[in-house]
């Protein structure tokens, strides 16, 4: 998978956005960064400035990131730029992210949706993501004699998903290919859990009516 090539820099950053890079400012050669740091105390840090603790929050949930954008944009280029942009946005008003009860994640990926709407609204088109290019959809079974069936469904719900609206796209995007919870789910939409999977149901009932049984797995 190709990395965020773009860079962009502001005199007080050293920030760039690249698979597996980031421009940690020098502090005797070493990190001031705890071991076992957690993602709460990162985000502390981060809110006061430090970028060591943004970067490391930025490697783990810059491929998540990325492949949530490709899939709603369909094109690499976009989707670097894209998720370059997530990040600045999230770097530059980290200081007023407050957690309750929204996780970092759920906020990056409302950051993410509402830059792809944006872009829709100005190439007003819809993605057409190359199959053979496309990131591999997680399914819960690893057997290797589902391994056909998988790729079989993977492909065709891929073609499913580029018809319908972005509303559900992005949905089933977050179901299928990020494997998250209709918990999980209800919180990047900003949406009830209720109201999640009425739509997640309506969805599937809609795809399956339109490709002659599907077998869609999910809650």
């Amino acid at each position: 998978m190709p990395g965020v090539r773009n860079q962009r820099a502001s005199e007080s950053e050293t920030f760039c956005i690249g698979w597996g890079f980031y421009n940690k400012p020098h502090r005797s050669g070493e990190s001031k960064l705890p071991e076992t740091c957690t993602e709460e105390e990162l985000l502390a840090r981060a809110s006061r400035g430090d970028r060591e603790a943004f970067g490391v929050l930025y490697e783990k949930y810059v491929e998540r990131i990325f492949n949530y954008v490709y899939y709603r944009t369909g094109n690499v280029h976009d989707a670097e730029d894209l998720t370059a942009r997530v990040f600045y946005r999230a770097l530059n008003h980290i200081h007023h992210y407050d957690h309750r009860g929204l996780p970092f994640s759920a906020w990056l990926y409302r950051i993410a949706h509402n830059l792809v709407a944006n872009w829709h609204r100005d190439h007003s088109r819809h993605p057409e993501i190359p199959l053979a290019e496309a990131p591999e959809i997680h399914y819960r079974s690893e057997a290797p004699e589902a391994h056909l069936i998988q790729d079989q469904e993977r492909e065709a719900l891929l073609k499913l998903i580029r018809r319908l609206p972005p509303e559900r796209q992005h949905l089933l995007i977050l179901k299928f290919v990020e494997n998250l919870s209709n918990a999980e789910i209800a919180q990047i939409m900003g949406r009830s859990e209720g109201a999640v999977k009425s739509l997640y149901h309506r969805t599937l009932l809609a795809l399956r009516k339109a490709s002659d049984g599907f077998d869609f797995e999910g809650e």
